[in-house]
């Protein structure tokens, strides 16, 4: 038996097609041990970005030729910049926009905290509660949606007349602490800087009953994401960081 003439035509094309898949399933792979780009995050102060160095030297392994830009402002800064496509991660608190965004959130909650001047009688309790706040001026973060929790959390201790300053930063807040102008209700372990040490002015105490909020890793919904920015995503997606997909 011999093949006839488009049966020859058919094995030498298929031969040809099978070459080429193969050529291109190299050059992928190629593609993909030396991945370049630089991925661009806007980050808040969170304790969540105390985790971003670690998936970042993990990625590292694999794609050494990858850079990374880190920007720092408040969520709504960082959100419209991620709409305009110049930020591609965000690190953020929720809520999030999921009609505008996708994410996954973190494993681990961020739990609300009271900085707390080290001379003020509440420094000497061990967590605080609503009422403790009663007269007490206060700080609060900037972002609307965040404070209405808050609010909701000190209820009929909140007073408006107390509220002497809002903060998009931790460390800025932390500043007016220090000064014995207010308390700041903030993210916990949210800066590099250590409180509660005999050096420092200000004190950390949890709060009672317990307020978390959740983090999450945010990219903008239908925008093409380049390669070292879907990798990124992926990897974190099968990191024990991670908590479930939206």
């Amino acid at each position: 038996m011999t093949l006839t003439n488009e049966g020859f035509l058919f094995r030498l094309r298929a031969e040809e097609i099978l070459s080429l898949v193969e050529k291109t399933q190299n050059e992928l792979t190629e593609q993909d041990e030396f991945l370049e780009g630089k991925i661009s995050f806007g980050c808040g102060e969170l304790a969540a970005m105390k985790i971003l160095p670690e998936l970042i030297k993990d990625f590292k392994n694999f794609h050494p030729a990858v850079t990374y830009d880190i920007f720092t402002a408040n969520a709504d800064v960082i959100k419209e910049q991620m709409k305009k496509g110049i930020i591609d991660i965000g690190i953020l608190l929720e809520p999030i926009d999921i009609e505008k965004f996708s994410f996954v959130r973190f494993e681990k909650c961020e739990e609300w905290v009271a900085l707390i001047n080290a001379d003020d009688p509440l420094a000497k309790k061990e967590y605080i509660t609503p009422k403790d706040f009663e007269n007490k001026p206060l700080i609060l973060p900037r972002r609307s949606n965040v404070q209405n929790e808050i609010l909701s959390w000190l209820g009929e201790y909140f007073d408006e007349k107390k509220l002497m300053f809002t903060s998009s930063f931790t460390t800025n807040g932390a500043l007016m602490v220090q000064a014995g102008l207010a308390s700041f209700i903030t993210i916990g372990n949210s800066t590099p800087f250590e409180y509660n040490s005999p050096s420092s002015k200000i004190v950390s105490r949890p709060l009672k009953p317990k307020l978390t909020a959740n983090s999450v890793i945010a990219w903008k919904k239908g925008q093409p994401l380049s390669p070292a920015v879907r990798k990124f995503i992926e990897m974190f997606r099968f990191s024990k960081f991670n908590s479930q997909e939206k």
